[in-house]
């Protein structure tokens, strides 16, 4: 297997695991704050956020989702792996309407769509920026 194949692989692991981890944080995060009371106090709201175990689950997204991404920007510039992991935004949206039973208005499908325009070029593009003349010596 060749280098270039290896990293296209871990890369695309990444992506795909940056993803699904963006995805699973953002739905967790909507499902806890669905299910939090209307508290008075500060202190209220905290204790009932660390007794509910949503949050526990956004916070271990949070954590797998900081090692992934220094993981991927190993791999491929930022303009890159940000562009398409926007399409998190897709896939939250769409479970969303499937889950959690939320509507898609047509500016948000025109997002969505642009969204997945965007990606598409971009994804036609390469992962890493060609380093410049003076960087090659």
């Amino acid at each position: 297997m060749t280098k270039t194949s290896n990293t296209s692989r871990k890369l695309f692991i990444g992506l795909t695991l940056a993803i699904l981890l963006d995805t699973g944080l953002q739905i967790f995060w909507k499902v806890a704050v669905a299910d939090m009371p209307d508290l008075p106090t500060l202190w209220q709201t905290l204790n009932a956020i660390a007794r509910q175990p949503a949050f526990w689950c956004v916070g271990l997204f949070m954590i797998g989702q900081s090692w992934n991404w220094m993981v991927v920007l190993d791999h491929a510039d930022l303009s890159y792996a940000h562009a398409i992991t926007s399409l998190s935004y897709v896939s939250v949206a769409a479970l969303s309407v499937f889950y959690l039973g939320e509507t898609i208005a047509a500016p948000q499908l025109v997002g969505i769509a642009l969204i997945l325009l965007g990606v598409w070029f971009v994804g036609k593009s390469g992962h890493s920026t060609a380093p410049l003349p003076d960087e090659a010596a």
